[in-house]
């Protein structure tokens, strides 16, 4: 009896020790993202916690995490079978930010200044229902069919798409929602914060404010060899710095979104691994610093904030956008923009005519191109904070297209030869989710 005892002791033992080392220390990241999840889910996009545990917080790992709502406080906490408690507050203007023990609540804030000016033009350049229109090019069967196939048919959970939208010729030729979504609800980008990012130092170019090209303005980088990686290094993500950006298991990334107060920071403490513009490495922490470097061409912090808005956001009627904050007070621009899919796409018809907004240039025509043409270390995949689709990656949609690509398959694909804008938002990549055929059907619908 003894003898048995011992082994079974052992084997506790062991698993206690496999435990500790495999998955206790994810612990903390497991519920400080579900408790962010459930913040930025509830207070931004209105979702009960029924719904945001069963269709958000419902994959790996995560689904573990026990979460609570605060109201009055405008907070969520997660735990993991009772351990790691992590707490995110949300905060009007600044949407959800996951903080530490340190985190002083009671602290007074600023928030962006809004223009959320109205008019009676349709879509996209209003807030009137877009026209009907119908293209004689356009064959509708096959459009719809194509849509409707990005869709989960009743009781399946498998593609998890919540919304396709195409836009022809600044005209929505077809718009679709799953059952629970419509034009109204706020969904998350991810990744595809990173192209709004980018798009603010195109802005800030062609008002004469920054040169890309010039050393990135960083006092830290002054006495080692980092001072000559440029601002078009970070932008095309070939700095040279080291990153490790793996989102099964615990790197740079999730130690950056889950744990650091200042993420601007995370980034820029790295070393140089590499020349720059000689290896092409994807890291979210180099949009974070870039988030950083423009809050530092501002003299408040107030003109910081604003100006992600007045300059973009809302200059293009992205109304419904809220792009989130850390500890710190730098936006999140790596990975935390929420809007309605209608507003997502105005970001890709802006593209779409070069800068051009309805007769206002935000940034030169030539930095469309600038995003779009490939990194020479990135084998044609990557431009400049926007994925491109010169090497094929996606065989049957052409080759001009390029993309604001996010985390479970956001997508706004912009076709410039064929003159659409293409959305789609869900819960599944590009290993779960044919986007090929998707494209291929929906091009294919419109006759050249």
């Amino acid at each position: 009896m003894k003898k048995y005892l011992k082994i079974i002791i052992s084997l506790v033992l062991l698993f206690l020790i496999y435990f500790g080392i495999t998955t206790y220390r994810r612990l903390e990241l497991i519920s400080g993202f579900s408790g962010k999840s459930v913040a930025s889910c509830h207070f931004i996009a209105n979702r009960s916690l029924e719904n945001i545990e069963k269709s958000d917080n419902d994959f790996d790992v995560i689904r573990w995490a026990s979460n609570e709502i605060n109201e009055s406080e405008t907070t969520a906490e997660a735990t993991v079978f009772g351990l790691k408690k992590r707490k995110a507050i949300f905060r009007n203007g600044l949407g959800a930010t996951l903080i530490d023990d340190n985190f002083d609540i009671t602290k007074p804030y600023e928030i962006p200044k809004r223009a959320k000016s109205k008019n009676n033009l349709p879509f996209p350049y209003g807030d009137a229902e877009p026209k009907d229109t119908i293209f004689v090019n356009v064959d509708y069967a096959k459009l719809n069919q194509a849509v409707a196939n990005a869709f989960d048919a009743d009781e399946e959970v498998a593609k998890r798409t919540r919304s396709v939208l195409v836009i022809y010729k600044d005209k929505i030729i077809a718009e679709k929602y799953a059952v629970g979504f419509n034009k109204n609800s706020i969904l998350l980008g991810w990744s595809m914060t990173k192209s709004i990012t980018g798009t603010l130092f195109g802005i800030l170019q062609k008002q004469g404010r920054f040169d890309i090209y010039k050393p990135a303005p960083i006092p830290e980088w002054q006495n080692d060899n980092r001072k000559n990686i440029t601002t078009n290094d970070l932008l095309h993500m070939n700095s040279g710095l080291e990153w490790d950006e793996h989102y099964d298991r615990i790197c740079d990334a999730t130690e950056m979104l889950f744990h650091d107060e200042d993420m601007s920071r995370s980034q820029l403490l790295k070393p140089a691994v590499f020349k720059p513009n000689t290896h092409w490495n994807y890291s979210s922490g180099t949009t974070n610093l870039l988030s950083g470097i423009l809050r530092k061409q501002f003299k408040t912090h107030q003109e910081y904030l604003d100006f992600w808005y007045s300059a973009l956001i809302d200059k293009i009627g992205m109304h419904s956008m809220v792009i989130e904050t850390d500890m710190a007070g730098n936006y999140v621009g790596s990975s935390y923009a929420w809007a309605t899919t209608r507003d997502w796409s105005k970001l890709g018809l802006l593209y779409l005519h070069k800068g051009n907004w309805n007769g206002e240039q935000l940034f030169n025509a030539s930095w469309a191109k600038y995003v779009s043409t490939p990194t020479n270390t990135s084998k044609g995949k990557y431009g400049a904070h926007f994925w491109l689709n010169a090497d094929g990656f996606y065989p049957d949609a052409p080759r001009d297209m390029y993309s604001c690509n996010g985390f479970n398959g956001q997508k706004v694909f912009i076709i410039p030869s064929r003159d659409l804008v293409i959305v789609r938002l869900g819960l599944t990549g590009d290993a779960k989710f044919d986007f090929n055929g998707l494209l291929k059907r929906i091009v294919g619908s419109v006759k050249m």
